[in-house]
């Protein structure tokens, strides 16, 4: 008798998507029809995190980090490669007889793409672009992208120009050429084997365009300020003059943070809307219910929280993302609080397809949690933002310390009183055992992830 072919899986990956922007998790101001589905039909992980950023450009660090399974300071150090020896998700599931294609956004170096994927489209190696003239490659199986012409870059003066870039689909916008992809690809993979899709959407990092009839739908003067809108951060974090930050004069004002947050809801309703798309090619081809369905974000993003634009900070907002997965040995319609990072999700994949991990992956499988919703994966989390931030998570607290300049500032957070992130128990004597606590922890985790920055220099609990 033939052996049952394994479960296909489809990876739709946002970039800068907050984990606060999905309806049915529990924001009645943005519309998200086709992601509120996919959570009623499968398991939406509430405590999502990723480790942090090595580089201000935090989505290149977390996307190693999301393919290879391993944690932050175990990939090259600005996460632009990915080195052999670090086996890519991709990589492995076309080992094991997967058809793996990829569109979208890389940021990892066209080495580790060839070696990942055995077709794709609409490639883009870059950090960000104009959406709607998105400088891509064709897929080349020798992974030799650095031969093709090179793009102008819409940013840049001077005739700067991208290095990997093979053609431009002009008044095209982002989500939909990479939707167009996807779906184009579902129409002629290979029937005989299962397939790994990943689609990985520029959408919702800046510059926030999308088509008319979005952003219509949201009116800046209707949208809800945060509880944590600040006009300016209280102290120096390190990365207040970063490109980010720059989005948006200071001091923040409520009207420019509307703004913003209606064009960021915008742009997030567009590419629910191209999900809803490729959903709907995948149920026709007949190969929905033996498809894993896996839909993340690579990190967060402030938009006027804390003072902060950007993602170069340790905030939930900024350090937690959406999860949600679903299909085949995936509950349905369940939440889960268990604290998890995106690496995690290589060993996930393993699991549901019957494979085991490469022995290079670092993440811990959720598995467990499909059949016990109270399992325990992770008991903390460190988190670390380049030279600047530290911190850790356990149970409802965090710990977040600074060192800039010379200077030393912490923060403690009850999440359960102060889910906002706005009353620093730091200096209250009440808190201080848990202080000397995640302190500690904090350290063990320095010596536990070979942590080498310079942040511990002098450190006076280290």
């Amino acid at each position: 008798m033939a052996r049952e072919k394994k479960p296909n899986i489809l990876f739709l990956f946002t970039d800068d998507q907050r984990f606060d922007t999905i309806r049915a998790l529990g924001n009645e101001q943005i519309e998200t029809p086709n992601l509120d589905a996919l959570v009623e039909s499968g398991t939406a992980f509430k405590q999502a995190h990723i480790m942090g950023g090595t580089s201000g450009a935090v989505c290149m660090p977390s996307r190693a980090m999301l393919h290879t399974g391993r944690t932050l300071f175990h990939i090259e150090r600005q996460g632009q490669q990915i080195p052999k020896d670090h086996v890519t998700l991709g990589e492995h599931l076309r080992a094991n007889g997967y058809e793996t294609f990829g569109t979208g956004k890389w940021h990892n170096a066209p080495p580790s793409y060839a070696r990942s994927f055995s077709a794709g489209a609409e490639i883009f190696f870059g950090g960000m672009a104009d959406h709607w003239n998105v400088p891509a490659c064709r897929f080349d199986p020798t992974g030799r992208y650095e031969q093709t012409p090179m793009c102008p870059d819409p940013f840049a003066s001077n005739e700067v120009r991208y290095r990997h870039c093979d053609h431009i689909t002009a008044g095209r916008h982002s989500t939909d050429l990479l939707a167009g992809a996807a779906v184009e690809f579902l129409g002629r993979r290979d029937a005989a084997k299962p397939f790994l899709l990943y689609c990985a959407f520029l959408a919702p990092h800046d510059p926030r365009t999308m088509p008319r009839e979005f952003l219509d739908k949201y009116d800046p003067t209707r949208i809800e300020l945060p509880e944590n809108f600040l006009p300016e951060h209280p102290f120096d974090n390190g990365d207040l003059t970063g490109r980010d930050e720059k989005l948006e004069a200071w001091p923040r004002t409520p009207e420019t943070i509307r703004r913003h947050m209606a064009e960021y809801y915008a742009m997030i309703t567009h590419a629910d809307a191209a999900v809803g798309r490729i959903m709907q090619v995948l149920r026709g081809s007949g190969e929905f219910d033996r498809t894993i369905v896996v839909f993340a974000g690579d990190n967060g993003l402030a938009v006027g929280r804390h003072g902060l634009m950007g993602k170069q900070n340790l905030y939930d907002h900024s350090v937690r993302v959406p999860l949600i997965l679903a299909g085949p040995g995936v509950p349905r319609g369940e939440r889960r609080d268990a604290l998890c990072y995106l690496n995690d999700i290589f060993p996930t994949v393993c699991d549901l397809t019957g494979m085991d991990a490469p022995r290079s992956v670092e993440g811990l499988s959720l598995a467990a949690t499909f059949a016990d919703g109270s399992a325990v994966v992770r008991e903390e989390l460190p988190l670390a933002y380049v030279d600047f931030q530290r911190g850790i998570r356990r149970g409802h607290h965090k710990l977040i310390e600074y060192h800039v300049a010379g200077r030393r500032t912490t923060q403690l957070f009850d999440l359960a009183a102060d889910p906002w992130e706005m009353h620093s128990l730091a200096d209250d004597p009440a808190h201080a055992g848990e202080l000397a606590s995640l302190r500690e922890r904090l350290v063990h985790w320095r010596d536990a992830l070979d942590d080498p920055s310079s942040f511990w220099d002098g450190c006076d609990f280290g």
